[in-house]
């Protein structure tokens, strides 16, 4: 059992290396080859940071264990509300109320539904696959939309600035973007990427189905939990990291996003490797708890509330209550 939790632990450390270096060399020769910014940080970046959770779903799925490809990202949702909003909070002041989030969580919502809806018959096929890939790009497409709008406001406020004589509006910039780093680089990184992501994969799955059978649960429940804590780490340090520093106000944003990207990416293209069938008990519990813990952003988005260190208390021991309801 622990020569196992250490093999999980270690392919865990390698898909989330082996993704940083993805997300770097193709950010970067995708720069350099002249790809529009916009086009790579909705597309390149976005499927770049979800490489781990994919390979892993993939490679689950492979093995015959697609219980833990579901498991990955239904309790991902749930870790990313409870658990990297809720430890943050505690912290700090999550201060939600200044970022507008109506839109994307709306559409969450509704993505949410429509996932619930497709899990409700007992399986995840090609079919549903295409349903939610049709869902995410339906989604690229207005993010695409919408940021060529934001991209021309900014140009017009540069301008502005710039006759005005004032300091110049900066754009946001982009994940793992270095405009200095050497050729030879990007192609270790992406080297690395592509070699380090199955073999991560690999590692991690082939470990976290034997702790399943060692413990004799389903491996849905291995996938609820250790595996979608390890693949929620990233974002749940980078959370705590601009909570300690007091930026974490877009936290409720990338939370949103992930969650969408997770539902309609990962099992829309896990769906086209082989069948993921849905199990009774997460149809009676796992995909409700995920579905609440969606619901109960609504305040934050729409409301404008902040999330004190209360509220952060209570998220964190709803995620501890969840996780030891899942392994009971």
């Amino acid at each position: 059992m622990l020569t196992d939790i250490a093999l999980l632990v270690l392919g865990l450390v390698i898909l989330l290396l082996a993704g940083d270096a993805l997300v770097k060399g193709a950010v970067n020769l995708a720069l350099r080859a002249g790809v529009p910014a916009l086009l790579v940080s909705l597309t390149i970046v976005a499927f770049g940071t979800s490489a781990p959770e994919l390979l892993v779903s993939v490679k689950a799925i492979l093995d015959g264990a697609p219980g833990i490809a579901l498991g990955n990202v239904v309790g991902s949702n749930i870790a990313n509300v409870l658990l990297v909003l809720g430890v943050p909070a505690m912290i700090s002041v999550l201060h939600t109320s200044s970022c507008d989030t109506r839109k994307t969580y709306v559409i969450m919502m509704g993505a949410t539904v429509v996932f619930i809806g497709l899990a409700y018959t007992d399986l995840f096929n090609w079919v549903d696959g295409m349903v939610l890939i049709f869902l995410l790009a339906l989604m690229l497409a207005d993010a695409l939309r919408s940021a060529h709008i934001h991209r021309r406001e900014v140009a017009c406020a540069a301008a502005t600035a710039k006759a005005a004589r004032s300091a110049p509006v900066e754009e946001e910039e982009i994940e793992g973007a270095d405009l200095t780093v050497p050729t030879w680089k990007i192609w270790i990184y992406l080297g690395l990427g592509l070699v380090g992501l199955p073999l991560g994969a690999d590692i991690l799955v082939d470990s976290a189905v034997s702790i399943a059978h060692e413990l004799d649960v389903p491996e849905t429940v291995i996938g609820l939990t250790l595996v979608a804590l390890g693949t929620s780490l990233p974002e749940l340090a980078t959370t705590v990291m601009a909570a300690v520093r007091r930026q974490a106000d877009v936290a409720l944003g990338n939370v949103i996003g992930s969650n969408l990207f997770n539902m309609l990416a990962i099992i829309g293209i896990a769906s086209f490797v082989g069948p993921i069938p849905v199990e009774p008990e997460t149809l009676r519990f796992d995909i409700w708890v995920m579905f609440l813990s969606s619901a109960i952003l609504f305040p934050f988005v729409f409301l404008n509330w902040d999330m004190g260190r209360r509220i952060g208390l209570l998220l964190t021991a709803a995620y501890v209550a969840y996780v030891w309801a899942v392994i009971a």
